[in-house]
C-alpha cells in the first residue's frame, strides 16, 4: 500500500490560526484525529474519532496501525521530525504512506527570539531522557537549546551546571513559545530559584566557566582523574591509540569486553551522539554506571556478566574491544563469530601468555600488531624522573567481508 492514508500535522502554541492551508487541508479530511489532550483541545468538537497517546506508547502506535487505509491525521508539536512523534511513526509506517507537514521547531522559535544561529548552537532533549545527557554537551562558550521534561528541568539544568564549574552560565527559560501566553525567565545558573514555571518549557544556555575551571576536551583520549575507578583503568595514552584504532564512526556499535571501568565503551560513545556500546564486565559495573552518567553517555548498556557467556544473544557489534579476559577460553571465539563482516577487533594484551595467544589467531586470519610503551614523568626526590608504565601489546584485525 501506498495510498498516504497518515497525515502528521506539526502545530503550534498559536493552534489552528498558525496553520497552513495543506495542514488545515489535512486536519479537516481525517476520519481519525490524534493527539495529546492539548492539541486535541485545539480542535472544535465534532463526531470524528480521536485517540489521545497512552503511556506506554506502542499501544497507540498499534491503534494507529489498525486504521491503515483510513485517514488518519496526527497532531504533534512544532516540527515533528524534531525529537518528535514523527520519528516513531517512521520505524513503523513507511514514509511513501505519510505526509508530514512541520510547524516551527522550538529550536526555530528559540533562535529567532534570541538572535543566535540554529546552526550554532547544541540542542537536545531531556524529554523522557536523563539529565546526565547534559554532561557530553558541555564546554565553556557553547550555546544550548534543550527541551525541557517540564517545569523541574531549569532547576535541574541549572544544579548540573553549577557542579560542572559552569555556575555563571546565562540562563533563559522560553515559556509557551508561539503563543499568546509565550514568556521568557533569565538568570544564572548558580543563583536560579525560579520554580513558578509552564511545563511546556525550552531553556536557553550560554555555558560560562568559572574561574580556574579546566573544561574536559572533546577529543579522544580524556584525563584519567576525569574517570572513577580502583586502577584498573586503560591509561590516557594507550585509550586515544586504542580508540583510534577501533575507529568510530556514527550509528555503530561496539562491544567492549572485560570494560574494567568503562572508558573505552564511554569515549567511543561520546565520539557521536549516535555511537553505540555494550560494556560486559563482572566486578566494577557501578564504576562503569557512575562514569558513564557523569560523562555524558547514561545510555551505555551495561552487562553484568563475563565472556563468552555473557555475550550470547547480544545484537551483532560493528567493533569489539578486548582488554580483559583475552586468555579465557572461548572468548577469542565467540568475538570473532559474532563480529560483522568489515568489523573491527582490538585486542590489548600484558602478558607474555595474551602475546602468545594473539600471535597464534594472528597465523589464522591476520591483522597487524603494535606495541605501545609508555613513561611519565613524576618526582624522583627534589627531581624528575621517567616511571614506565607496562608496555601493551595491541593486535588489530578487520574480519574480510
Amino acid at each position: 500500500m501506498t495510498q498516504k492514508w497518515l497525515s502528521v500535522v506539526g502545530i503550534g502554541e498559536d493552534g489552528l490560526a498558525g496553520l497552513s492551508g495543506i495542514a488545515h487541508a489535512l486536519v479537516d479530511r481525517a476520519d481519525v484525529l490524534v493527539g495529546g489532550d492539548r492539541h486535541l483541545a485545539m480542535l472544535p468538537e465534532d463526531d470524528r474519532e480521536r485517540l489521545v497517546w497512552t503511556s506506554p506508547l506502542r499501544e497507540s502506535i498499534e491503534a494507529i496501525l489498525q486504521r491503515r487505509g483510513q485517514a488518519v491525521c496526527v497532531l504533534a508539536s512544532g516540527d515533528p521530525l524534531c525529537y518528535g512523534i514523527g520519528v516513531t511513526l517512521l520505524r513503523h509506517i513507511p514514509i511513501a504512506e505519510m505526509t508530514i507537514l512541520p510547524a516551527p521547531s522550538t529550536f526555530s522559535l528559540a533562535c529567532a527570539r534570541l538572535g543566535w544561529s540554529l546552526t550554532e548552537v547544541e540542542t537536545l532533549s531531556l524529554c523522557n531522557r536523563p539529565p546526565a545527557l547534559l554532561h557530553a554537551y558541555l564546554y565553556p562558550g557553547v550555546r544550548l537549546l534543550i527541551l525541557s521534561e517540564g517545569k523541574q528541568t531549569p532547576a535541574i539544568v541549572a544544579d548540573l551546571l553549577t557542579r560542572r564549574g559552569l555556575g555563571n552560565s546565562a540562563m533563559t527559560v522560553l515559556e509557551r513559545i508561539g503563543g499568546v501566553h509565550e514568556r521568557h525567565i533569565t538568570g544564572v545558573a548558580s543563583t536560579w530559584q525560579e520554580t513558578a514555571l509552564a511545563d511546556l518549557n525550552a531553556i536557553a544556555v550560554e555555558c560560562i566557566a568559572d574561574p580556574g575551571i579546566t573544561p574536559l576536551p572533546r577529543t579522544l583520549g580524556l584525563p584519567d582523574d576525569a574517570y572513577h575507578h580502583d586502577g584498573q583503568l586503560t591509561k590516557r595514552e594507550v585509550r586515544a591509540i586504542t580508540l583510534s584504532a577501533l575507529a568510530p564512526t556514527p550509528g555503530e556499535l561496539l562491544w567492549d569486553v572485560g570494560a574494567g571501568c568503562g572508558s573505552i565503551a564511554i569515549e567511543w560513545m561520546r565520539s557521536h551522539p549516535r555511537c553505540r556500546a555494550i560494556a560486559i564486565e563482572k566486578a566494577r559495573t557501578q564504576y562503569i554506571a557512575d562514569n558513564a552518567a557523569a560523562l555524558g553517555v547514561p545510555g551505555l548498556h551495561i552487562i553484568d556478566g563475563k565472556a563468552p557467556e555473557a555475550l550470547k544473544d547480544l545484537p551483532s557489534p560493528d567493533a569489539i574491544f578486548i582488554g580483559g579476559g583475552v586468555t579465557t577460553e572461548g572468548v577469542l571465539e565467540a568475538c570473532w563469530a559474532a563480529l560483522k563482516p568489515g568489523g573491527r577487533l582490538v585486542a590489548n594484551v600484558v602478558t607474555i601468555e595474551g602475546e602468545r595467544l594473539l600471535f597464534q589467531w594472528h597465523d589464522k586470519v591476520g591483522g597487524t600488531f603494535t606495541r605501545i610503551a609508555i613513561q611519565r614523568a613524576e618526582p624522583i626526590g627534589r627531581f624528575l624522573g621517567w616511571r614506565s608504565l607496562a608496555p601493551i601489546t595491541q593486535w588489530t584485525v578487520v574480519k574480510s567481508l
